[in-house]
């Protein structure tokens, strides 16, 4: 089946009791018929045809019939914690946050936290905008039971599968720690001014600037063999200031990655290794941006390019895709 369609398209498939996951405009997206089904505004995918930035179609993830139920509940600032608790028995749950938002905040700095997160699968991806709307318009996200379009709530849909099946959450990162100076932080958070670099005190923003460091390279920690990302969101040499699109922690030791020269390349290298089915999959806006993906593939992987991916935690510069699989 394929995920780039007309409103007229998803919505017969929403009339016709599919239980689906969504991306597109916000004004797309308010057209669709309430039913069992998730959106997040977005106009940046990855087609069949390649890369795409389109406000005229919506893409849609529809998950298999397999899937027993799917609850969908709605998260303000101060409920995300208890996402964990409303996990389907069996299953996966599927989230998708507003960007800069304390609720997209929160969730970055704190789920790791929550009693019971890694117990199912946790994945989705942060809703945005146009680039060139960003501070005009707001990213916002749709509960499809209902039809409410906020701007501020995560929205998830807590997916039961049979006992006979499991869902297990993949991410594919091109980048890898380079042999460079490694950075930790005094505190955790998505705006930092001081660090450690090598073991002595610096301003990051002049480190950055006087090592003419690449800002489209992600810093990138190495959590017992996983590779993660924080990407560069700006870099204030007035104020000494550096914006992450993810929070960095305190005490995780970074060092800004190796550069990618070919991104279809890499990606279809580290997609050959594995034979991938995915239900669903997103990718990073600033892959999309940076190496150029418009009109190129990442493999036979489709879905919305974000501004953020979540596979139990934010990540920036990353592959998420989920599969069903029969259980051993």
């Amino acid at each position: 089946m394929k995920t780039l369609m007309t409103v007229q398209e998803a919505s017969k498939l929403i009339l016709a009791g599919k239980k689906m996951i969504i991306a597109g405009d916000e004004n797309l997206l308010a057209k669709l018929p309430h039913g069992e089904w998730i959106g997040g505004t977005i106009p940046y995918f990855m087609s069949e045809n390649g890369g795409l930035h389109t406000q005229e179609q919506v893409q849609a993830a529809v998950l298999p019939d397999v899937a027993v139920s799917a609850n969908i509940r709605a998260y303000g600032e101060g409920e995300l914690e208890r996402i964990p608790a409303d996990y389907a028995s069996h299953g996966f749950s599927y989230v998708l946050i507003p960007a800069f938002t304390g609720t997209h905040k929160k969730f970055a700095q704190y789920c790791s936290t929550w009693p019971g997160v890694f117990d199912r699968p946790l994945v989705g991806w942060i809703a945005g905008v146009n680039v060139q709307d960003i501070g005009k318009i707001l990213p916002k996200t749709v509960n499809g039971k209902n039809g409410e379009i906020s701007p501020s709530n995560a929205v998830v849909m807590h997916v039961e599968l049979p006992a006979n099946t499991i869902a297990k959450a993949y991410i594919i990162n091109l980048f890898s720690q380079s042999n460079g100076d490694t950075i930790t932080f005094p505190a955790s958070g998505f705006e930092v001014t001081e660090c450690t670099i090598n073991g002595k005190p610096q301003s990051l923003a002049g480190y950055i600037v006087s090592q003419k460091i690449d800002q489209k390279l992600p810093l990138v920690a190495d959590y017992m063999g996983a590779m993660v990302n924080v990407s560069i969101q700006a870099v204030d040499t007035t104020g000494g200031k550096v914006s992450f699109y993810a929070p960095v922690f305190q005490g995780i030791e970074y060092k800004f990655a190796l550069p990618v020269a070919d991104y279809e390349a890499a990606f279809l290298e580290k997609l050959g290794s594995r034979q991938i089915h995915p239900v669903f999959s997103c990718n990073c806006i600033l892959n999309y941006l940076y190496a150029h993906l418009e009109g190129k593939k990442t493999g036979d992987i489709v879905g919305p390019m974000t501004f953020g991916e979540i596979a139990y935690m934010l990540l920036n510069q990353t592959m998420v895709y989920l599969t069903i699989e029969p259980k051993a």
